[in-house]
């Protein structure tokens, strides 16, 4: 089947998808966009969190085809060219990185937490993040990346 849609901006179609074909594995392997990544395909890491229609989700649980004349935002949607979103920024500066697997999903899901709640309480960004697993950081450096970008984005962005 062919499927038609938006992709941080771009009207995109790809053909030959596979009815049983992800979202995740169209947007990764079919466009090149690898930023989302694969890892429990079960909708319960976050890794592969996504914007579908300004609501996140988990990418590898949306078919391909109900992306169909929808608008789909990655984490490399984020950035303004060249230019990274301020929470992306954040996440590089309080080390909230570590082997990035989760990265991308955290990032994508605290973007729509400080799109919803521009100065979120602890307990806030713990309850917005619940899907989103992390095996390496022990969740206190994205926790300080939540809060910076949190500052940046109230102060217009700088730092």
């Amino acid at each position: 089947m062919r499927v038609t849609f938006t992709v941080n901006g771009s009207k995109e179609t790809v053909d030959d998808v596979w009815e049983g074909e992800s979202l995740l594995y169209v947007l990764r392997e079919r466009m090149g966009l690898p930023g989302s990544k694969n890892a429990c395909e079960q909708g319960e890491c976050g890794s592969c969190t996504v914007y579908l229609d300004g609501v996140t989700v988990c990418a590898c649980l949306v078919a391909a085809g109900q992306a169909e004349g929808r608008d789909v935002r990655t984490v490399e949607g984020l950035a303004d060219g060249d230019r990274l979103d301020p929470v992306q920024r954040a996440f590089v500066e309080a080390g909230a990185v570590q082997c990035g697997f989760c990265t991308p999903g955290l990032v994508v899901q605290s973007h729509a937490l400080l799109d919803r709640v521009p100065d979120p309480a602890d307990a806030e960004i713990r309850e917005a993040l619940a899907g989103n697993l992390c095996r390496c950081t022990g969740y206190e450096k994205i926790l300080d990346a939540v809060r910076l970008a949190a500052a940046r984005r109230r102060n217009g962005g700088g730092a």
